[in-house]
C-alpha cells in the first residue's frame, strides 16, 4: 500500500494522462521500493514501461546529488522513448515533512508535431534545408553513431533492473570507446566509480547485473567499490 499522500497522486496520474492526451506519459514513483518504484502510469506506450518498473538513471542521479533538497521540480530535460524518439521530461518532487517520498514525472513525445512541422516547412523550403534543421534538433545520429554530448544526462526508461544497469554500463563503455571484454583494471574501476556516482547501486541486485555486463565477478565489483570509498575518504 502506497503512502497516504501518494494515494492522492495515483488519481492525479490518471487525470493528467486523460487531460493531456496520448503524447504525454505520466508516471508516479514511490521511493519506498526503488526496484519497483512505479505505482501508477498513464499512456505508458510512450516509454514502454509498466507498473512495477524501477527508477530511471536520472531519478537515481537525483537521489545521489540530492538536488531535490533545493528544488521542488525539474523541468524540460531530455529522455528517449521505447522507440528511440526524443522526449521532453519533467519531474515533480513529492515531499513529506521535508523527506522525498515520490516523484511525479511527465514525458512528452513531440514526434507527431515534429512531423507536421517538417511537412509544412517542405512546402516552402528546399528538402536539404529542412533535413538540416531537423537533424540539428534530434538527440541521436544515424548508423548507430554515438549521440552528441549534451549538458545533462539523457533519461532512459526500462522495465527491469538488469536493463537499467546494462544501459548504464553501455553508456560508460561508449564514453570510453572500449568493449567489456577488453577493459583494463583502471578502466573497470573508472566505470564502477561513475556508476556509483550515478546511483546505480541504490538498486538491489545491481551489483550482479553490473558484474555480468563488465564480464567480472560480483566480488570484483564489491572490491572496486570498497577501494573507491576508501580513496574518497
Amino acid at each position: 500500500m502506497a503512502n497516504a499522500l501518494l494515494q492522492h497522486y495515483i488519481k492525479l496520474t490518471e487525470f493528467l494522462g486523460q487531460a493531456l492526451g496520448p503524447d504525454y506519459e505520466v508516471a508516479l514513483h514511490d521511493l519506498t521500493d526503488k526496484n519497483r518504484s512505479i505505482i501508477a502510469i498513464a499512456n505508458n506506450h510512450v516509454s514502454g514501461r509498466e507498473v512495477g518498473a524501477p527508477l530511471t538513471n536520472v531519478a537515481l542521479q537525483i537521489l545521489m546529488d540530492k538536488s531535490y533538497e533545493k528544488q521542488d521540480y525539474r523541468l524540460h530535460y531530455c529522455g528517449v522513448s521505447a522507440e528511440g524518439k526524443a522526449l521532453r521530461s519533467s519531474t515533480l518532487f513529492i515531499k513529506q515533512n521535508g523527506k522525498l517520498i515520490g516523484m511525479l514525472c511527465i514525458n512528452f513525445d513531440d514526434s507527431r508535431y515534429q512531423s507536421v512541422s517538417k511537412n509544412i516547412l517542405q512546402l516552402c523550403h528546399p528538402d536539404n534545408f529542412v533535413e538540416e534543421i531537423f537533424h540539428l534538433t534530434e538527440p541521436h545520429m544515424d548508423n548507430g553513431a554515438a549521440p552528441a554530448p549534451l549538458p545533462h544526462t539523457i533519461e532512459s526508461f526500462h522495465n527491469s533492473i538488469d536493463a537499467v544497469a546494462g544501459d548504464a554500463v553501455n553508456r560508460e563503455l561508449a564514453r570510453l570507446g572500449v568493449t567489456a571484454d577488453r577493459l583494463t583494471p583502471d578502466e573497470r574501476i573508472q566505470i564502477i566509480a561513475s556508476l556509483e556516482t550515478g546511483g546505480i547501486f541504490l538498486l538491489k541486485g545491481a551489483v550482479k547485473d553490473v558484474a555480468d555486463a563488465l564480464h567480472c565477478s560480483q566480488a570484483s565489483v564489491y572490491r572496486y567499490l570498497s577501494q573507491i570509498k576508501k580513496d574518497g575518504t
